[in-house]
């Protein structure tokens, strides 16, 4: 459980970062800040998992606080072009 309070507050820190660097970022409460890092943390992995192979094993490649927040500003740009 604790897992994901940790996972959920630095999707926070990472989605807030995000929402600095992207110019005109939609306004968004707490919540879906750290939905925004969360997902971006995701993508983020993604992406460094086209260029680098996790270990054998492992479902997810881990991201990191970079890749986490461009992944995060990834997100954003698609939410940006798609809502408004």
């Amino acid at each position: 459980m604790l897992h994901y309070l940790w996972m959920f507050v630095i999707g926070i820190v990472v989605g807030a970062i995000a929402k600095l660097i992207y110019p005109g970022a939609a306004h968004m409460g707490i919540v879906l800040t750290g939905v925004l890092g969360i997902i971006g943390s995701f993508v983020g992995g993604f992406i460094a998992r086209l260029f680098n192979k996790p270990p054998e094993g492992t479902p997810v490649h881990p991201a990191g606080i970079v890749m986490s927040v461009i992944g995060a500003l990834i997100v954003l740009f698609i939410y940006d072009k798609v809502v408004t």
